[in-house]
């Protein structure tokens, strides 16, 4: 059940994507030859007015291929009125930005369904104090709830750390304790932690830890917006930082994960519940929509690559280079493909 979760979950990713390339391109006048969620042979094929619908043998992508624009042969183009390459150059920009588009508007509305449905998170309620501490040296105590910092009221502990990372000076804490409320006063010290790319980075601390107890905060509709895009900013940085780790050498290669990984972790959060399964696909949704934007050709960020060229120099690259860099582009695309499964079988066998 979890397996065919996680292929319904990548087929409607995709299907979100493509329609993006779709919708764009019908606007702008570009005839779509073919609409297809998957790779390989046609297993069901639909013909609706001129473009052909179809499910293809290998769920783990799709295509829509627009007349005169074949990513196949680069060289493969059409001069009609009704085709992508008569069309100016920032309508094709917007045609190839509106598949990534559409994943990072999926997962905003996915998150805004979770943000209705409830989300769970920390209560401001101290845990572990550290010894030689602000919190312990201010008189803060276990099991005391945050209520208020600097005049700020608290709902939830990450709202803690926001406001401590965000203080410039002392700290003014009510606390709730045995039904009275308490002020305190206490200043952060800049201590070492470790992120979760195992580096060692400085931030403000006053020592205290969550006490593991839990809340479940369900957000009003004029809050859902708010939140949502919050979470899809979150969700773009922490794959556009995790990115710049594995260039720099941070994170391993052998770290990379593939459509093995993906099933295993989309079952895995399926059987915790729905909440957990919208927010893995809203994060896999804004996953496609940033690699899809990476200047690599065959991607839609190489063509939007091209095409800015053309834009700004009032010239087309040439057909010897868009080729070359397109076969270059794939080569890179299936060796990462490649290693990412590796990866997965390796994982899967424990390395034997």
């Amino acid at each position: 059940m979890g397996t065919l979760t996680s292929i319904l979950v990548l087929s409607f990713l995709i299907f979100f994507h493509e329609l993006g390339h779709y919708l764009a391109a019908r606007f702008f006048g570009v005839h779509v030859e073919v609409f297809s969620i998957g790779f390989g042979k046609k297993v069901f094929t639909k013909v609706v007015g001129k473009t052909e619908y179809c499910l293809s043998l290998i769920p783990l992508g799709g295509y829509v291929q627009m007349k005169g624009q074949d990513d196949r042969d680069p060289t493969k183009i059409s001069y009609d009125a009704d085709s992508y390459t008569t069309k100016a150059p920032w309508k094709r920009i917007i045609i190839l930005f509106a598949g990534p588009f559409a994943n990072f508007l999926l997962a905003f509305l996915l998150f805004i369904a979770i943000g209705s449905m409830g989300v769970t998170k920390f209560a401001p309620i101290i845990g572990q104090i550290s010894p030689s501490s602000p919190a312990l040296e201010a008189g803060l105590q276990e099991n005391d709830r945050i209520v208020m910092i600097n005049g700020t009221l608290i709902e939830a502990w990450d709202e803690v750390s926001q406001l401590i990372q965000e203080s410039t000076g002392k700290l003014e804490v009510k606390i709730e304790r045995l039904g009275s409320v308490q002020t305190l006063l206490l200043t952060p010290k800049i201590n070492e932690y470790q992120n979760m790319f195992g580096e060692t980075k400085q931030k403000k601390m006053i020592g205290i830890a969550p006490s593991g107890k839990t809340m479940e905060v369900v957000y009003g509709s004029s809050e859902l917006p708010s939140f949502a895009w919050q979470q899809t900013v979150k969700s773009t940085t922490l794959i556009l930082t995790s990115l710049q780790k594995l260039i720099e050498g941070v994170v391993s290669p052998k770290e990379l994960g593939g459509i093995i990984s993906i099933v295993q972790v989309t079952s895995e959060a399926s059987a915790a519940g729905l909440v957990a399964l919208f927010a893995l696909t809203a994060l896999i949704s804004v996953n496609l929509g940033v690699l899809n934007l990476l200047p690599i050709p065959a991607l839609d960020g190489g063509h939007i690559m091209f095409n800015l060229y053309e834009l700004i120099t009032k010239r087309a690259p040439s057909e010897r280079v868009l080729t070359s860099m397109t076969t270059a582009g794939w080569m890179l695309l299936l060796s990462l493909m490649a290693l990412s499964i590796f990866n997965d079988i390796y994982r899967l066998t424990n390395g034997n």
